[in-house]
């Protein structure tokens, strides 16, 4: 509430007298006749009704002062209003609700990227161990293969088995030449 609203409050709910010739400090004067001492009337008497009719009735200023849809936000910000979501009502949140809104979405957004990747980032960890794995069982198994296909190694096998009837070769094998036509 303004101040001027407050004088005009008080203004109608005690209206003013002035006395001709008097001056502060007289006899039955209050405080509010104390600027009047001139004696000439005031505004309020002068005028009569239009002076009246252009301020606003009483009634008038507490309707428009006393609306549930707005209260006016105090300075001090205490636990209780914020999580009594008094907070919320206040018009600054109000005019701020889309760019509270976009910062939300933008942060699940990044929250869930961030969940995604950390996904992906276990699975290429995971398979590259599985790689790892089957490049050294493949090494170990080429190891393996090389050296039981030796013909050192054939060769004691044969003679290992008695009833081969495969023997290895006494004479080096033959070259042979075939002309083309």
């Amino acid at each position: 509430m303004s101040k001027e609203e407050n004088i005009n409050i008080e203004e109608q709910a005690t209206p003013r007298t002035t006395v001709a010739g008097t001056y502060p400090g007289g006899e039955g004067e209050g405080e509010d006749d104390q600027n009047d001492w001139t004696g000439q009337e005031t505004e309020e008497e002068a005028g009569g009704e239009e002076a009246e009719s252009t301020r606003p009735t009483l009634k008038e200023v507490i309707e428009e002062n006393a609306r549930e849809d707005e209260k006016p936000f105090s300075s001090t910000l205490a636990l209780r209003t914020i999580l009594g979501g008094d907070i919320l009502n206040t018009q600054a949140i109000r005019s701020q609700v889309w760019l509270i809104l976009l910062i939300t979405l933008f942060s699940i957004i990044y929250v869930s990227n961030r969940y995604s990747c950390q996904k992906q980032q276990i699975k290429i960890d995971k398979l590259n161990t599985e790689l790892k794995k089957s490049k050294y069982k493949t090494l170990s198994l080429s190891s393996v293969l090389t050296e039981r296909c030796r013909e050192s190694h054939v060769v004691e096998l044969l003679r290992a088995n008695n009833d081969s009837v495969i023997h290895p070769a006494d004479q080096p094998p033959y070259i042979v030449m075939i002309p083309n036509p």
